[in-house]
């Protein structure tokens, strides 16, 4: 049966960024991250994990930029999830809302 997961608002704090102060101080990101997959013969999968390896990657990767986050982490899903789970539809997003005083940064890729 074809499922659709959704990881919204996954939130923490990492080095992201290439200004100084951003390679110095951590800030606040927010991760949403949705893909389609098939769920069959009780083989399920696991999100609580999911969740802590995308929070875990990104502490240690310390990305200079949104867009190689992005990269980073779509390839990891591919590679991890794609034969047992046949995920597709990858839609990532990778938000700072803390960068700016009027608004949320927000990049994203499908």
């Amino acid at each position: 049966m074809q499922m659709t997961l959704h990881i919204q608002n996954l939130s923490f704090s990492c080095i992201i960024g290439i200004l100084k102060y951003e390679r110095k101080n951590a800030q606040k990101v927010l991760i949403n991250l949705s893909f389609k997959y098939t769920f069959k013969n009780n083989i399920f999968l696991d999100y609580a994990k999911l969740a802590k390896k995308i929070e875990k990657i990104m502490l240690k990767k310390k990305f200079e930029l949104l867009e190689d986050g992005i990269i980073y982490l779509k390839k990891y899903l591919n590679s991890k999830y794609k034969s047992k789970y046949n995920i597709k539809n990858i839609k990532l997003k990778i938000s700072k809302p803390d960068i700016l005083p009027k608004c949320k940064v927000t990049l994203s890729c499908k």
